[in-house]
């Protein structure tokens, strides 16, 4: 009866050849090197607030056109 799949033979007096990944170069990353001004984080920023102050002063004015516009068309 034999046994397959036992067949391999495992030496542990050698040294492993580890040469191959050791000669690969490691990647650098040059993601790493950007900076940020934070000026322009703050501008940014800035920009965001400005549009949605913008939005929500118009969301107000048109309400407040419907109450003045259904306030005289009940008056009448």
């Amino acid at each position: 009866m034999t046994k397959k799949g036992f067949d391999a033979e495992i030496s542990l007096d050698n040294t492993p050849n580890f040469k191959e990944i050791a000669d690969k170069p490691l990647e650098i990353e040059e993601n790493q090197i950007k900076k940020v001004d934070i000026n322009v984080l703050k501008a940014r920023a800035q920009a965001i607030k400005d549009k949605e102050n913008r939005k929500n002063i118009s969301i107000f004015v048109f309400f407040l056109i419907v109450i003045g516009a259904a306030g005289i068309y009940l008056s009448i």
